[in-house]
């Protein structure tokens, strides 16, 4: 059985979410279709008080490798963070970042859209997220405006990334000839992150997106951020090329918050689409230690939500 219930907007918030908390105990379903605010809401308090366990892994492992005295500290307090976070709810970062949603739905997406923008307003009060959208010309802050991408699907899953200001900083696009290839871009991305050095907040997670047009490569670089630390791309030639990039940037010395160490970044992601035959376009998205991340999908009238 399927329900939607518009809100009236006069409605406050919290009666309305209590309302439906009962509706759905008396269907004994998770989910109505178009009221989505409050599963929403948890997806983003999980991701940004709890970090992935792949990723708490991978920052225990490098603690394991280093050598270097500040960089094993650096890494102490960063796990401490994340220690502190998972045990008290709170962020484990300041910058509890922008919002990115990647959603596929075979529902409409008009009123999605509205329970995501609402469900980001209620996270931001009762998380808290720290309001990170400010009006370019004054500096005015508006709160917390997420970024939403959408595409057809069989039933509706929505992927959440929280996207530091410090890494966003550190966002690329290379437009190369075909005949540059991978190798070129290798060379790019590592020149690249050099050049950030501890900008952000290494140890960092590089996502590529190779495409056109441009816009599609640095949406797919986001996307590639989701997979789990350790996950190879499918494609053999991909994953070698991931590797060797992993291990060449981790020999630049860097290490956690830039100020040396063996360990700069914990995984390299690679994803491809179709491209034009002049050109070789990629993006680059880093994103920093703190990778915050949620899933959050509705099958069969129930919701389910992991990392």
């Amino acid at each position: 059985m399927a329900i939607s219930l518009p809100i009236p907007p006069e409605a406050p918030v919290k009666r309305t979410l209590i309302l439906l908390r009962k509706l759905r105990k008396f269907l004994k379903v998770d989910y109505l279709p178009g009221i989505m605010r409050e599963h929403i809401v948890e997806a983003i308090r999980i991701a940004v008080t709890r970090i992935p366990d792949d990723v708490v892994e991978a920052i225990k492992e490098a603690l394991r490798r280093e050598d270097n005295e500040v960089a094993k500290f650096n890494l102490e307090m960063i796990l401490k963070a994340i220690e502190i976070g998972r045990r008290d709810g709170i962020p484990v970062c300041q910058d509890t970042g922008t919002p990115i949603f990647f959603v596929k739905t075979n529902e409409p997406i008009d009123n999605l859209y509205r329970e995501i923008i609402e469900g980001v307003k209620i996270a931001t009060r009762e998380v808290p997220l720290r309001p990170n959208a400010l009006r370019v010309i004054d500096g005015k802050v508006v709160g917390n405006v997420p970024e939403v991408h959408f595409e057809p699907g069989n039933e509706t899953k929505i992927s959440i990334l929280m996207k530091g200001g410090g890494s966003e900083n550190c966002t690329a696009l290379f437009t190369l000839t075909p005949g540059e290839g991978l190798e070129g871009l290798k060379r790019k991305i590592i020149e690249h992150v050099k050049s950030c050095g501890g900008k952000p907040c290494p140890p960092i997670i590089v996502g590529i997106g190779i495409a056109s047009p441009a816009e599609k490569a640095l949406i797919l670089a986001k996307k590639a951020l989701l997979r789990r630390i350790g996950e190879r791309n499918e494609n053999e030639k991909l994953a070698r090329f991931e590797e060797e990039l992993l291990k060449e940037i981790n020999s630049l010395g860097i290490g956690p918050m830039g100020l040396g160490g063996r360990v700069t970044a914990l995984d390299v992601k690679v994803e491809v689409e179709t491209r034009h035959p002049a050109s070789y376009i990629a993006g680059v998205a880093i994103q920093c230690w703190a990778h915050r991340r949620a899933f959050l999908e509705v099958k069969e009238g129930r919701v389910r939500i992991w990392q």
